[in-house]
């Protein structure tokens, strides 16, 4: 008899991972009720280690280190004063970071987010903030919303605003920025509406992309069948690698969003039955890209009047939750970056914000350039005309929790769109002007809540139902443990660590209890964006 007979449990149910909205609804039930009992059982280790870090924190070398830069940029620093920003999406681990970035550097900051069934996101709880507001999610006008941003800039006396957009949100916090740098004293790092629309817009971030003389993969906009079809199937078939397609949806849809299916099935038959599945309407559009065959790669700037400050590239997957940055003298990131910069210039000296890419790369190429370093700008110029962006996305990238080292310099490079900021290099010998990139010595990171169900109970549980090795079960947990000796936690700050405390103890289980209540499920979880992905 096996674990699972023994329990009732059906093996098969391990095989149906991740669920879809075609599973059985008892599997959904399973799942939410499954982690609830596991964040219920893990809450007294939880606690012990949260209290146990903040008791041990004041004699560590970090909390030193912060506690002696920011007393010393209050005393020692005739030119600094704090300034005060708003960081929002404080429920992310970006925004989060950011938050911490801008307190190790001496600064007050104002946290606010977007709380789904009033549940505190983790951010709410951390040391980094002096105070924390809710926000109201943006209606059609945006009207509303954007009120209360004013609001919060009007109360707090807010010096700069760093939004730290949700997909859903960022073309409403690119109006926001418009009416906030119109009405008040506060700067925004945001793009405006405009740029921001048509950045986050699949179909128009390519055309504009080309329009700028920049290299992209063959892209097709199609709102129906038939469209889809005669690009498919032009006059003379096209059966080669570089004429392969993937479909994606214009706009955002969480029940598609993975789906990587190669365009043209082996029959029209099949090619029109997912082309009608898909469904393609003016009002519901897609793109047909070029299927091109390597490894993503994602990537996140800081651009402030058309010039980027700080960068960062690392291998990417549909749903990131590793993150290993790509050693800044790589050509593969030096690739990246002049592609960037170039658009940054292209644009114009308006553009500031985050900017964030993602490029896929053939997988020959990609081997080679990720280890090839002292390339020569010629090198750098040829390797760039073969990367393929597929998207964009006009916010901040969760990679940018590997700046968390050098987390002063990059926050006067925020703050150098302000008047009146310090002197150039007035900080540690940093100036300004010089790009922020990772350390070399930055570790990877991970979040351990994921790592533990995907790496070492679903292993576990897949070995007790007989459908995995003994040795492949092994390999994931040595990972896991690699993880946990070698590479930090996305939330986890030994300094600060209510917000991890909190992510799993109450966050997490709570979200999961309303999924069950309301019935609302789920096929994956992103905790470095705290948020379920629908079926």
């Amino acid at each position: 008899m096996s674990f699972f007979s023994s329990y009732n449990i059906h093996p098969g149910y391990l095989q149906m991972l991740p669920l879809t909205a075609t599973s059985p609804s008892y599997l959904h039930i399973l799942q939410n009720v499954s982690l609830i009992l596991l964040s219920v059982a893990l809450a007294p280790f939880c606690t012990t280690i949260a209290i146990a870090s903040w008791v041990i924190a004041p004699y560590t070398k970090v909390y030193k280190h912060i506690k002696r830069h920011r007393r010393w940029r209050a005393a020692s620093s005739s030119t600094f004063r704090p300034r005060r920003v708003l960081v929002t999406g404080l429920g992310m681990s970006k925004g989060l970071t950011l938050a911490r970035m801008f307190f190790r550097a001496g600064h007050k900051v104002i946290g606010a987010d977007f709380e789904p069934y009033n549940i505190p996101v983790d951010g709410h709880f951390s040391i980094s903030i002096e105070r924390f507001y809710r926000l109201s999610k943006p209606t059609e006008n945006g009207a509303e919303y954007i009120q209360h941003l004013k609001s919060i800039i009007e109360k707090e006396n807010i010096e700069l605003w760093v939004s730290v957009s949700g997909n859903a949100s960022v073309l409403a916090d690119g109006e926001a920025a418009e009416a906030i740098e119109k009405d008040t004293n506060c700067k925004a790092i945001q793009f405006g509406y405009t740029l921001t629309e048509t950045l986050h817009d699949k179909h128009s971030f390519i055309e504009t992309t080309r329009n700028i003389g920049l290299n992209v993969p063959d892209t097709h906009l199609v709102t129906s069948e038939t469209e889809a079809l005669a690009v498919l199937y032009p006059e003379k078939p096209r059966y080669t690698m570089e004429h392969q397609y993937i479909m994606k949806s214009v706009g955002w849809d969480e029940s598609i969003r993975a789906d990587m299916t190669i365009l043209p099935r082996p029959t029209l038959e099949e090619t029109s039955a997912y082309i009608r599945s898909a469904g393609p309407t003016p009002f519901r559009p897609f793109v047909l890209q070029q299927f091109i065959a390597g490894p993503e790669y994602c990537t996140h700037a800081l651009i402030t009047n058309g010039k980027v400050r700080a960068f960062v590239a690392c291998p990417s997957a549909e749903l990131l939750m590793h993150y290993n940055a790509l050693p800044a003298s790589s050509a593969l990131s030096q690739a990246m970056l002049l592609y960037t910069s170039i658009y940054a210039k292209k644009m114009g000296n308006s553009m500031t914000g985050h900017f964030s890419l993602d490029f896929l790369v053939n997988g020959e190429i990609a081997r080679v350039a990720e280890l090839k370093v002292g390339v020569s700008a010629q090198e750098v110029k040829d390797l760039m005309n073969v990367i393929y962006p597929i998207e964009c996305n006009p916010r901040p990238n969760t990679a940018n929790i590997l700046f968390a080292d050098v987390s002063e310099n990059l926050a006067e490079t925020y703050l150098s769109v302000l008047f009146a900021q310090e002197p150039k290099g007035v900080l540690n010998g940093h100036s300004i002007d010089t790009l922020v990139v990772p350390k070399p010595s930055t570790p990877g990171y991970y979040w351990i809540g994921h790592d533990l169900v995907v790496m070492v109970l679903v292993p576990l549980l897949r070995f007790l139902a007989f459908r995995s090795t003994f040795f492949s079960m092994l390999e994931e947990w040595l990972e896991f443990a690699e993880h946990i000796v070698y590479w930090r936690d996305g939330t986890y700050e030994i300094w600060d660590p209510w917000p991890a405390w909190w992510l799993y103890v109450g966050y997490w289980p709570l979200m999961f209890f309303m999924s069950l209540v309301g019935r609302k499920w789920w096929s994956q979880c992103s905790i470095p964006l705290n948020k379920k992905i629908g079926c």
